[in-house]
């Protein structure tokens, strides 16, 4: 398939795929012949990668035209919806047009259809920190990719010390594969302890400790996290989706529904079985108080965005947070 459509916001993988369509694609000898990179904020920049892509290659090997951060799933015009629909069909198979985008395409859009039925849509979407099941499944096909296997304690370990950072996972997994010459044996957990720093100062862990009611071991977090220069915006994403997981679950708690999968289902928990430990967490705790908490996070995240100063807007509202449940 001559055209592809890449989505997401992990900046990091995006950038491999698209390297790896370069160097399948481009004679290393003719590629700065072939090569079209295409800014969406130039002038008529889709029409101009539709008529590159029509161009056949000059010498050896296919042509590649990168339109890249296109607008094309989330608005297009009558005219660019017509070039689509004339170009779209008759790309040749000498030529590869790729169209990347950190925003999902609009599925009711006429355009996003067109590329659906054309293209090769690829997500490259940044898995959310507490979706730990996801995150060890990343860095199990990560290992695979750097010829690295793990014993599954080595791979909790390292979505605990890692999380959802693939440029970081790639770095130390590379690192672990120099280090483990060994074949025919996973790695053991004891390397990755020995090897990869563990940042404590992690949102889950903040979450938690607000849970618990615990203002100073939050305040120390939410410090080490800045230190670390983590957006307030993403520490704060973090903490409303697992408040919002917690808030479900108690809500399904209340309303008496026993059966996991329909709580899981409910609360957007991919393994049903996460459901058990949830229920466990969230047992001592009153509805109110999560209800409380989540209005507290939505404040803050609106705050954040309309320019509230981090330093002062994420530890006063993480105090108000823990309050409300230190006062039982």
């Amino acid at each position: 398939m001559p055209v592809y459509f890449f989505w997401g916001a992990d900046e990091f993988r995006l950038k491999k795929a698209v390297k790896g369509m370069c160097d399948r694609t481009l004679d290393p000898a003719w590629a700065s012949f072939n090569f079209d990179k295409i800014p969406a904020e130039q002038p008529d920049a889709l029409v101009q990668a539709l008529n590159q892509a029509m161009t056949p290659p000059f010498g050896q090997g296919q042509r590649l035209v990168w339109l890249q951060d296109t607008a094309v799933g989330q608005r297009c015009s009558e005219a660019v919806l017509a070039e689509l629909q004339r170009t779209l069909p008759a790309v040749p198979e000498t030529s590869v047009l790729l169209m990347t985008s950190i925003s999902k395409p609009d599925g009711r859009l006429k355009s996003t259809k067109l590329i659906q039925k054309y293209a090769d849509v690829r997500e490259f979407a940044t898995i959310a920190p507490w979706k730990t099941d996801q995150i060890v499944h990343q860095i199990y096909q990560i290992a695979a990719d750097v010829g690295l296997r793990l014993k599954p304690q080595s791979a909790e370990l390292l979505a605990e010390a890692i999380g959802a950072d693939t440029r970081r996972c790639y770095n130390e997994l590379t690192k672990l594969r120099l280090y483990w010459d060994n074949g025919t044996e996973p790695l053991p957990p004891e390397a990755v302890t020995t090897l990869v720093t563990t940042n404590t100062q992690n949102s889950l862990q903040l979450a938690n400790a607000l849970r618990q009611g615990q203002t100073a071991r939050a305040l120390d977090l939410v410090n080490g996290l800045l230190s670390h220069n983590e957006p307030a915006l993403r520490i704060v994403a973090t903490l409303i989706g697992q408040f919002r997981t917690w808030l479900w679950v108690k809500l399904m708690a209340d309303a008496g529904e026993r059966d996991n999968r329909i709580i899981a289902q409910t609360a957007e928990i991919g393994n049903p079985k996460r459901v058990f430990f949830l229920q466990r967490e969230v047992r001592d705790t009153r509805t109110i108080q999560l209800k409380q908490a989540m209005a507290h996070l939505l404040t803050l995240e609106a705050n954040l965005k309309l320019g509230a100063p981090e330093a002062v807007a994420l530890p006063t509202h993480i105090i108000e947070i823990a309050h409300c449940f230190a006062s039982g």
